[in-house]
C-alpha cells in the first residue's frame, strides 16, 4: 500500500518578533507521523517567516494528499487563511489540532474549510485519523475528533490521555530545521545567561502534559485530562541525547508546570545530578512552592545546573486571585522568591492585568509587590479564550458579542483588545507603563517606553540581590 503523503504547516503567529521557539506541540505531531511510516514534508513558515504569497505558491506547487496543522485558539485567523488557501488548490482533507481545535471544534468547522478537528493530545489521534483517510474508513471509528460529513458535523467519543508519558517518542527534531532553530531560540531564552550568549545552544524539553491547577483565564490543549508528569530517567535521557547529537548546553524544561511538589522536584534534581550532563536548564513551578525549609532543595536545584524558575504571581490583589482560582497568596510568592535567590537562582514572573475586578488600587498593588521584590514582570492582558469562565463571563456581559468576529480580531497577550474592567482601557495602560517604567529604572534595565511591555526577552536582573 502506497502511504499517504502529508504536509505538516508550522503557523507563524508572531511574524515580526525575532524570537523563535521550536514548536514543541507539532514537533511531536510530525514525530508520530514520521514513526508511522507516512510521507512527511513540514512547512515551516513560522521559521522561514514566509509572506503569503510565497506559502500560497507552496501550497499550490508541493504535492500532498492531507494538510494538518495546528495552534493556540488566538491563532484562528491564521488557521482560516490557510484552510482556504488549500482548498483552492488541492481537494484533500484538512486536520487541524491542538487549543483551536480542542476550544472551538463546531465553529472551526463551521466557519472554514478544515475537515477534522483534533480534540487533546493528537499522539494517537492523528495516526488512526490518516490510517482511516488512507483505507476509506468510517472517521465514526476514531476517538476524539469532530469532523464533517455530508454537510454536518459529528462528534466521536472522548479519547482517553496517554496515560504512560515516558512511552511516547523523543521528539525528531531532524525533520526541522535545527541550525537555525538552536540559533533563533536562544533569542527566548531569559537573562542571565549561563555561558556566553553566543555560545548558548537551546532546544526545549516538555517534562509533563498538563496542570494540576485549573486557573479561570487558562485553556491548554490538556485541560481535560490529569496532570502527567515524565519520569525524571525519561528527561534526562532526552537532554543527554541533546548534548550529545546537537551540542544543546541550555535546556528549557517547557511545560505549563514543571515541578508540583518539593518531592518531585527533588527527586528530578536528583537523578540529573547523578547523570553529570553539564548542561544548564530553567523551569516553571508553581508560585508558592519553596519555603524558607526547602533553602536546601533551592540550593540543590543551583548545583544540578538549573538558572532560574519562572512562576506567575498574575495580581498581588487576593480577591482578583481568588477569581483566578490561584491558590495563591501574595506573601507565599514574596517567601519563595527570597528562597530562590538566596540559593542564587533568577526568578522571572508574569501578570494577568485587566480582571473585572481589577482598579487602580489593585493595579498599583500589583506592581508595587514586582517593585519590591526587585522582578520585572512580563505583563499580559486578560484574553478570554474559550472553553475558560472568563470568556463566559464575557459572552454573559455581551463584551464578545460575535464568537467568529472575535477571534479574527485577537492578539498577543501584550495588545490590549477587550476591558472587561470599570476603568478606561488609557488609564489601565498609563498604570502599567508608568509602573513597568519605574521597575525598569531601579533595576536599571533602560528599557525604551515601547519596549516596555513587549520587551524581546525580559531583563530580569534577577542576581544582582541574591545575596540581599
Amino acid at each position: 500500500m502506497i502511504k499517504l503523503k502529508i504536509l505538516l504547516i508550522n503557523i507563524s503567529l508572531r511574524a515580526e518578533s525575532p524570537t523563535l521557539l521550536p514548536p514543541l506541540g507539532l514537533a511531536y505531531i510530525a514525530t508520530a507521523i514520521y514513526n508511522a511510516g507516512y510521507e512527511l514534508e513540514i512547512l515551516d513558515i513560522d521559521a522561514h517567516r514566509y509572506s503569503d504569497d510565497e506559502v500560497e505558491s507552496m501550497i499550490r506547487e508541493k504535492d500532498y494528499d492531507v494538510a494538518a496543522m495546528g495552534c493556540i485558539v488566538t491563532g484562528y485567523k491564521q488557521v482560516k487563511k490557510l484552510c482556504s488557501m488549500i482548498k483552492k488548490y488541492k481537494n484533500v482533507p484538512i486536520i487541524v489540532g491542538n487549543s483551536v481545535a480542542s476550544s472551538v471544534p463546531e465553529l472551526l468547522l463551521e466557519k472554514t474549510e478544515a475537515d477534522i478537528a483534533v480534540i487533546g493530545e493528537g499522539d494517537i489521534t492523528d495516526i488512526e485519523v490518516l490510517k482511516a483517510l488512507e483505507t476509506n474508513e468510517d472517521l465514526a471509528k476514531v476517538k476524539g475528533i469532530y469532523y464533517k460529513k455530508d454537510g454536518r458535523i459529528f462528534k466521536t467519543p472522548k479519547r482517553e490521555a496517554i496515560r504512560d508519558v515516558d512511552s511516547i517518542p523523543f521528539i525528531n527534531w531532524d525533520l526541522f530545521d535545527i541550525d537555525l532553530y538552536i540559533e533563533k531560540s536562544k533569542v527566548y531564552m531569559n537573562e542571565p545567561y549561563p555561558v556566553p550568549y553566543e555560545d548558548l545552544r537551546s532546544l526545549p524539553v516538555n517534562t509533563a502534559r498538563g496542570c494540576a491547577f485549573n486557573c479561570t483565564f487558562c485553556y491548554h490543549v490538556f485541560k481535560e485530562d490529569k496532570y502527567r508528569v515524565r519520569s525524571p530517567k525519561s528527561v534526562c535521557d532526552e537532554m543527554k541525547l541533546l548534548k550529545e547529537k546537537y551540542g544543546i548546553n541550555y535546556v528549557n524544561l517547557f511545560d505549563e508546570l514543571t515541578f508540583y511538589s518539593i518531592k518531585q522536584c527533588e527527586e528530578f534534581v536528583d537523578t540529573l545530578l547523578e547523570y553529570d550532563l553539564g548542561i544548564f536548564w530553567k523551569a516553571c513551578c508553581r508560585g508558592n512552592l519553596f519555603k524558607e525549609k526547602d533553602i536546601g532543595i533551592a540550593r540543590k536545584l543551583k548545583e544540578a545546573g538549573c538558572v532560574g524558575l519562572g512562576y506567575s504571581l498574575e495580581s498581588a490583589n487576593q480577591e482578583i486571585l481568588r477569581a483566578m482560582n490561584k491558590k495563591l497568596k501574595k506573601d507565599e510568592f514574596i517567601e519563595q522568591t527570597r528562597v530562590l535567590r538566596k540559593a542564587g537562582l533568577a526568578v522571572w514572573t508574569s501578570l494577568v492585568i485587566g480582571y473585572p475586578q481589577e482598579t487602580e488600587k489593585t493595579l498599583q498593588e500589583t506592581f508595587d509587590c514586582c517593585y519590591d521584590a526587585d522582578i520585572y514582570p512580563s505583563v499580559g492582558y486578560l484574553i478570554p479564550l474559550p472553553g475558560t469562565p472568563v470568556f463566559e463571563y464575557a459572552r454573559e456581559t455581551n463584551a464578545i458579542k460575535d464568537v467568529e468576529e472575535y477571534l479574527l480580531n485577537s492578539g498577543d497577550r501584550q495588545d490590549f483588545r477587550i476591558n472587561l474592567t470599570g476603568m478606561e482601557q488609557r488609564t489601565i495602560e498609563d498604570i502599567v507603563k508608568i509602573n513597568l517604567k519605574r521597575i525598569s529604572n531601579k533595576l536599571k534595565l533602560g528599557l525604551e517606553d515601547e519596549k516596555l511591555i513587549k520587551t524581546v526577552h525580559y531583563k530580569h536582573n534577577a542576581l544582582k540581590v541574591a545575596a540581599k
